[in-house]
């Protein structure tokens, strides 16, 4: 069998893990499969990273950042080989450039357009595991690009769709798919098999298990993958096209993604072509924008609010706000954070009564509605940071998602 096998950064975050990485890997190579590798950087890299970046410059160049973010990730493919050389097993090393994988030119976030796997199939056939740096790859031109947070799962995604892999596995610090964050929800609940669109729902809403564009890409190649624990040998959560019976559950699991920037724009002017003047300009800057509300006009003008991941917040702001003020409007300001709560389920689609039973679980538990979205199979809404993970835990029983109901601390 061709396998593709991606390690989190948890996984990989010192020596004793990453040892015990390539012991993992030498038990499939023992058993004749040809093995690819991709790897995240140690856990904390990036960040630590950013922190360097924007001490020196609050506002880093994207194509530099790019240089520097890629590090991480050549650090664990050179440590990860080593590891397996300790071992006894044939292994080789490849950035994402040596790897052939071919992006855009949109630095930070780029998205990958073609892979030239050339090099990798020889190593294979020549019964080498191929370790490959994820998160990363490389323009036309040459330059280093990054493919976004969680940009790993999309490199190991895309290297099983074009070597046409048996099995793709993204092994992380969780043994799988939950009704909501272990780490949140004490009482969450393994699930077993879940479809793409449900999955790619709550990777969008903030599950933090895998990355939205990564299961995106595995649902237009039809990839099927495995998502479970490095840490232990439990079976984990099988992701693929088509679950039987999911529609007998109304609501599938519930995701929080905390690190939201609420940014309102002021003052527009109420008329056709505003608000797509301002999204035209976000889109421009590779500004990925989350929830839209837009207020009633009142007396030719019109106030427009939208949320975007924290990090996008200050450039997000800067570019809304001279759109605006380009149609006569008043700018745009970041009022703060919110988090985002969302419900996930294809069963939805036959079942009634899901905004009701999730408007007045937080009703109960006093916790305000700042913004509302929805789509066929989600709802989710704009919340105070404060409350969040309270919110999470009671929106998660209302729906009897758990294994039993948790105990629920006072926010």
């Amino acid at each position: 069998m061709r396998i593709v096998q991606k390690y989190g950064g948890t996984s990989l975050g010192d020596a004793t893990r990453i040892q015990a990485v390539a012991q993992r890997i030498k038990t499939f190579y023992d058993e004749g499969h040809q093995i690819v590798v991709v790897v995240s950087a140690r856990a904390g890299m990036t960040n630590e990273l950013l922190e360097r970046a924007r001490a020196i410059n609050p506002e880093p160049d994207r194509r530099e950042l790019d240089v520097l973010l890629s590090i991480g990730e050549q650090e664990n493919i050179a440590l990860t080989t080593m590891a397996l050389h300790a071992l006894g097993v044939p292994a080789v090393s490849r950035t994402g450039a040596q790897a052939g994988i071919l992006t855009d030119l949109a630095h930070t976030h780029a998205r990958i357009v073609d892979i030239d796997a050339s090099t990798i199939i020889p190593e294979l056939e020549a019964s080498s595991v191929v370790i490959v740096a994820g998160f990363q790859g490389v323009t036309p031109k040459g330059h280093t690009t990054t493919l976004g947070r969680g940009g790993s799962d999309l490199s190991a995604v895309a290297l099983a769709a074009i070597l046409e892999a048996d099995m793709c596995q993204i092994y992380t610090d969780v043994d799988g798919v939950y009704t909501a964050d272990p780490r949140r929800v004490p009482n969450a609940r393994k699930i077993t098999h879940i479809a793409y669109e449900e999955m790619l729902e709550l990777a969008a809403c903030g599950s933090r298990v895998m990355q939205a564009r990564a299961v995106e890409f595995a649902q237009k190649y039809k990839v099927p993958f495995e998502v479970r624990s490095s840490f232990n040998h439990n079976s984990g959560t099988m992701i693929k096209d088509k679950i039987r019976s999911m529609e007998e559950v109304a609501v599938t699991g519930v995701a929080l993604a905390p690190r939201q920037a609420k940014i309102i724009v002021s003052e527009l002017p109420d008329q056709p072509g505003s608000a797509a003047n301002v999204f035209q300009a976000l889109g421009k800057a590779s500004v990925i924008v989350d929830m839209i509300v837009q207020n009633i006009g009142h007396g030719g003008r019109a106030n427009l609010t939208f949320t975007v991941d924290r990090e996008s917040a200050g450039l997000a702001e800067k570019v809304a706000s001279e759109a605006a003020q380009a149609l006569g409007g008043g700018g745009a300001n970041c009022t703060g954070e919110v988090a985002k709560l969302s419900v996930v389920g294809v069963g939805m689609r036959s079942h009634s009564g899901v905004a009701a039973k999730l408007f007045g679980a937080l009703a109960k538990a006093g916790v305000n509605i700042q913004m509302i979205s929805t789509s066929e199979i989600k709802i989710e809404v704009a919340i105070d940071v404060a409350v969040a993970e309270h919110a999470l835990r009671i929106v998660h029983d209302a729906f009897e998602l758990g294994d039993e109901p948790a105990n629920q601390p006072d926010p």
